[in-house]
């Protein structure tokens, strides 16, 4: 072939190279998958990637730079695309949203021959609503993939099924988490109950714990009278609980331990007032601390709770309770002046007892 004749040909050649079009957005083809989530559907995707952008970079061509090129609509719309027409979507179900964490193609090319290589990661976090209607997410579980392979220059059809099948990787591993998870994670619970368990035993030590078979008497009160108080007597009670939880077949059974007590050591008497009266002053205080539990109780039920923040909310009720009770010790002291009322101490006698039976306390 004549020189001049060859180094044209070559020109041209190059020329109609630059203006070929190029490498068209990788469109991921739908497929029937063969499994059908039970437990949830996926809501959105989202790009959470550190470096964002066409999600390739393509070796097309021989000793010329790799090509940036993207997923068709971009990553996030291209994903939920597949999605929606490669699962069934029961809209019925939990909501996620799938976090796209990393999603990158890197060829390099060496003559004829391409190496690819294809990273992937995404997050699985669950969708919903707190108190206020304000939308809330729940981390649940995360995923990772890598592959590899190689490629002739001319031929590019590895590109799309290495991207397809981590994506499909990903919802299988999220569907299997969902029906394992789903009866015994507290995060993906949809129902609460709530149990509870007094301690009302009869003990000999510091302790006495609320029980009508087991009023006080003076032996309990053993701490010295304190200097300088105007008081014939003072008992200390209080409340207080310790919760555990479990979750089974999707719902959380919420135990609460409660314990309503007076301690002997930090109650005291004068010797002179050691009678029937005053006594029956002192049982009204760990009295009024019962109705307070009472209370506390009605108020942790679980229409009043939240999955997603249930022992915040009973801690909250604890304080209030608490603070309830010494209101309501203070009104009952003023009220009385500390028992020396007659009158209104029968007052509050009547309405301790008439509280006390609406509980179920008293008959």
């Amino acid at each position: 072939m004549n020189r001049l004749i060859g180094f044209g040909l070559l020109i041209l050649l190059m020329g109609l190279m630059a203006f070929l079009p190029p490498f068209t957005p990788i469109r991921l083809r739908p497929e029937s998958l063969p499994f059908t989530p039970k437990e949830f559907y996926v809501a959105a995707v989202t790009d959470q990637r550190p470096n964002r952008g066409p999600v390739a970079r393509l070796a097309l061509t021989a000793g010329s730079p790799t090509e940036a090129v993207d997923l068709e609509g971009g990553v996030t719309a291209s994903i939920q695309q597949f999605i929606n027409q490669s699962l069934k979507q029961n809209r019925k179900l939990r909501p996620l949203a799938m976090r796209l964490t990393e999603c990158r193609l890197i060829e390099t090319a060496t003559g004829n021959r391409v190496e690819g290589k294809f990273t992937f990661g995404v997050a699985f976090d669950l969708l919903s609503k707190n108190d206020f209607g304000d939308a809330t997410t729940t981390r649940l579980t995360e995923y990772r993939s890598s592959a590899n392979y190689t490629r002739p220059i001319s031929q590019t059809t590895v590109i799309e099924p290495t991207i397809r099948q981590a994506v499909i990787a990903s919802l299988r591993n999220v569907n299997e988490y969902m029906n394992r998870q789903a009866g015994q994670n507290e995060k993906l619970a949809t129902g609460i109950t709530v149990n509870f368990k007094e301690d009302t035993r009869i003990t000999t030590d510091d302790t006495v714990f609320y029980n009508l078979a087991r009023p006080l008497t003076w032996n309990d009160f053993l701490a010295v009278p304190r200097k300088g108080s105007h008081y014939a007597a003072e008992v200390f009670t209080s409340f207080a609980y310790e919760g555990s939880s479990t979750v089974k077949n999707g719902t959380i059974n919420l135990s609460l331990a409660l314990k309503t007590y007076m301690l002997k050591e930090s109650s005291w008497v004068r010797d002179e007032a050691r009678n029937g009266y005053t006594l029956n002053h002192e049982q009204r205080h760990f009295d009024i601390t019962k109705i307070i539990v009472e209370r506390f109780k009605r108020r942790i039920q679980p229409d009043s709770l939240s999955l997603e923040d249930y022992n915040s909310i009973v801690q909250y009720q604890f304080i209030e309770a608490y603070r309830d009770m010494n209101r309501m010790q203070k009104q009952y002291d003023d009220e009385t002046r500390h028992g020396q009322d007659p009158l209104a101490q029968e007052r509050w006698n009547l309405k301790i007892d008439a509280e006390l039976r609406t509980f179920g306390v008293k008959k």
